[in-house]
């Protein structure tokens, strides 16, 4: 057996609503499966969904004060005055910057952009940066993915009689601020159909409006935006993205190409893991390290040295954010190990002076992915005494709900169930770690246990490229439209290597009657020492085609792994033991039958439970409770080992069956053999078997061993007497079986068991256990190749 790294939860369907969508749109049925898993049940819905650049974007005047933004706006560029475009630092709010100002500029507005400083300034609006911007001389302020929480700064610019139009997506909080228009897809007085876009959708928005058409050529930007602020991938954020993708492809933006061949990735494959693993993370850097102003410049230039000098900066900027976090994720991980150990904290909070508050939100994550544990990453301010951090959390603890019974000694906080960020007191620090795992104390102990959540079992006959094509429709994939995880179930394995050049990835093949399947598990290399060639496993994992060499095959990259079947790993006349005793698990039971291979082992097996069992009560008593099982050597008599196997079936068996001089090697003697010794002993009346047994097993070509239980047998027989080393004959022999002799029967059992499972192949091997334990199910058989 070997157990997932998550708890597998496979979705239902229902085959109705499945079938009815698989026969309206004429699309394979477990396509109509995985629509109707997203909530997409209605045929209209789905085309909808799988069809979505076909699809138009919604009118922008629909969201309310559009119309009063567009006018203000134009009044602005037709008297030339000076407007600001103030933005975010993050990805979403450096191309929402980037999207409203291409558009205002185009028009021949005298625009500008701002990005406050997340480090002096913080998020959104304040009051220094307007009061600057007003002496400068702007008399607009456009914000961009920031500004619905500004009611202070609002009411600044009132003051200063400069106008202000508010865009952004972000929660409206209970009091709206004072602005000449607030374009929000979920403002309280709104009725705009979608209510999901990201910052950079309602910037596009704004842009649709002012240009008077669909500015197709903004849409790379919205896609990588979107992309990378993690908002639902359905509605009219699927529109946008699917139609940005497709013309990110495209883009001529020498910004876009420098970073990404400073990413190593190609332009003209670009999809939304090239956004969110190499554009994404390198646009976020520049914000969370210093002034996010050239993430802007890189994405508006339209100079190809200027760009590739910017894309050279922003890639040393996010290598250093990774060594950042890197030593942050190092320093924090030491602190939960020295004082808040994960057994006995339920929810993680650490906090230190000198941490960068840019990356630590990428720290707890780092952490929740290790512990699987809510964290929160605070950086400790010693000259204001304040703690300021990040949150993110796991399915079950609603990391929102949570800090909000916490609001007294959190004066600054928000987020929603599984992000968070806040300010506290120092001081309060320990009080807010004491209060959260108390409050997690309502959590079940499987909460702890990570979810996958799998969406389809399939058969291996069923992965060809068609089918995985077919999976594609359902892209771009995202928040709210994951990529779908399929489950392979009992399926055996014709390869298995370790790969990587730390050996900690796995490449497998898969196989299903004449159907195979390669497969890459990164990260879980060490398995291939707990599953055995011979052995079905359970996988789960996302399909996709592997090009190499101009050939095209499905490929399915694995999650997590499981082996139901209990194992059998053969580690017999392995010589050195050292070898193999690394692999077994901590919480494995070993047992010895003999004294000296218990003394033999001690020290090899001092991390683990040993046990020394020389009777069938002992094997009796030994609990394996489901655990590992190591056989060191066999006993006397077969039953003692029934006796155990029979008590509980373990979860593995190794078998390694160690002796010191095999039985096999020196079988019991035959019955001439034994008659020609007793004849040999009558002729001579007496032998001195101590000083001359081993000439006699010399000139018989038979070893001493041999000798020695000829003699035991006649003994306990009566057929001799031994003194002092000189074998008699007794004068009155009464007739008896050599089978009647214990050691003969210690003899013959012994060289059958050890033939049986000492020198017998795993078939057989297998074979033996199952006859004798009464296991039910199938045993699988491993060999561990050394």
């Amino acid at each position: 057996m070997l157990t997932s790294k998550t708890r597998w939860n496979v979705k239902e369907t229902s085959g109705e609503q499945s079938k009815r969508l698989a026969d309206a749109l004429n699309i394979p049925l477990f396509i109509a499966n995985l629509l109707v898993q997203r909530g997409i049940t209605e045929p209209d819905a789905a085309s909808d969904f799988l069809y979505a650049d076909k699809k138009e974007v919604h009118d922008p005047f629909l969201m309310m004060d559009m119309d009063k933004a567009v006018e203000r706006i134009k009044r602005a560029i037709s008297e030339q005055e000076m407007i600001l475009v103030y933005g975010d630092y993050d990805a979403d709010g450096v191309t929402s910057t980037s999207v409203l100002l291409t558009a205002l500029r185009e028009l021949g507005a005298e625009a500008e952009f701002y990005i406050p400083n997340r480090f002096t300034e913080g998020y959104g609006p304040n009051e220094g940066a307007f009061r600057d911007a007003v002496a400068q001389g702007f008399s607009l302020i456009i914000t961009v993915d920031n500004g619905i929480s500004g009611v202070h700064e609002a009411q600044v610019l009132k003051e200063l009689n400069t106008d202000l139009i508010i865009t952004d997506h972000h929660e409206p909080g209970p009091e709206l601020p004072e602005a000449l228009a607030i374009i929000h897809p979920n403002h309280p007085e709104s009725t705009y159909p979608f209510k999901e876009l990201a910052g950079v959708g309602v910037a596009f928005k704004l842009a649709h409006a002012l240009l008077g058409r669909v500015p197709d050529e903004l849409l790379d930007l919205v896609a990588i935006g979107t992309i990378a602020d993690l908002v639902p991938l359905h509605g009219e954020n699927r529109i946008l993205v699917k139609k940005g993708l497709k013309q990110l492809r495209a883009t001529r933006r020498p910004g876009i190409h420098a970073i990404l061949k400073k990413a190593g990735s190609n332009v003209s494959e670009a999809d939304e893991e090239t956004v969110g693993f190499a554009i994404g993370p390198r646009l976020n850097a520049v914000g969370r390290l210093s002034d996010a102003d050239p993430a802007v410049d890189l994405l508006l230039t339209e100079d190809t040295e200027e760009a590739e000098g910017i894309a050279a900066e922003i890639d040393r900027l996010n290598k250093e954010r990774q060594a950042i976090v890197s030593e942050i994720t190092k320093e924090a991980t030491e602190i939960v190990e020295e004082h808040y150990r994960s057994e006995e904290n339920r929810v993680l909070v650490l906090a230190k002076a000198g941490w960068n508050p840019g990356v630590v939100g990428i720290v707890a994550s780092k952490l929740v992915e290790k512990y699987y544990r809510p964290v929160i990453i605070l950086c400790i301010d010693e000259e204001t005494g304040k703690a300021k951090g990040s949150a993110r959390s796991i399915e079950g603890f609603n990391m929102f709900q949570e800090l909000s019974k916490n609001r007294e000694i959190l004066p600054h906080f928000g987020g929603h169930p599984m992000a968070a960020g806040m300010t506290l007191s120092v001081e309060h620090v320990d009080l807010l770690r004491e209060n959260l795992n108390r409050q997690a104390e309502s959590m079940r102990e499987e909460d702890f246990i990570p979810v996958t959540h799998i969406d389809v079992p399939i058969k291996i006959e069923d992965t060809d490229l068609k089918a995985i094509e077919q999976l594609n429709m359902l892209a771009p994939f995202g928040m709210k439209n994951a990529k779908p995880k399929v489950l392979v179930e009992q399926a055996a394995i014709s390869s298995i290597r370790k790969i990587g050049a730390n050996q900690n990835h796995l490449k497998v093949t898969l196989k299903q009657d004449d159907y195979s399947l390669d497969a890459i598990a990164f990260q879980l290399g060490e398995a291939a020492d707990h599953i055995s060639p011979l052995a079905s496993i359970d996988v789960i994992g996302e399909l996709s085609v592997n090009e190499w060499n101009n050939t095209r095959k499905p490929q399915l990259f694995i999650k997590d792994l499981r082996v139901k079947e209990w194992q059998l790993f053969d580690v017999r006349g392995i010589t050195q033991p050292a070898r193999w005793v690394s692999l077994v698990p901590e919480n494995a039971v070993a047992v010895s039958f003999k004294k000296e291979t218990y003394d033999r082992f001690y020290d090899l097996f001092s991390g683990h439970e040993l046990h020394l069992i020389e009777n069938h009560e002992q094997a009796k008593q030994t609990d394996l409770m489901d655990r590992p099982l190591v056989l060191l050597d066999l006993p006397e008599e077969e039953h003692v080992l029934v006796d155990l196997i029979k008590n509980e079936r373990p979860s593995r068996l190794y078998a390694h069956f160690y002796h010191e001089n095999p039985q096999f090697f020196s079988a019991v003697p035959g019955r001439d053999q034994f008659a020609w010794f007793f004849t040999f002993l009558k002729k001579r009346g007496s032998f001195n078997l101590k000083n001359q047994g081993q000439a006699l097993a010399s000139h018989r070509g038979w070893s001493i061993d041999t000798i020695n239980f000829m003699t035991k047998v006649f003994f306990e027989l009566g057929f001799v007497t031994i003194n002092d080393g000189f074998v008699s004959i007794n004068e009155h022999i009464q007739k008896r079986d050599l089978t009647e002799s214990p050691a003969y029967q210690r003899k013959t059992q012994s060289v059958k068991m050890e033939q049986e499972l000492l020198y017998s192949s795993f078939h057989d091997l297998k074979r033996w256990f199952e006859e004798r334990s009464g296991w039910t199910g199938q045993l699988e058989e491993e060999k561990v190749w050394i």
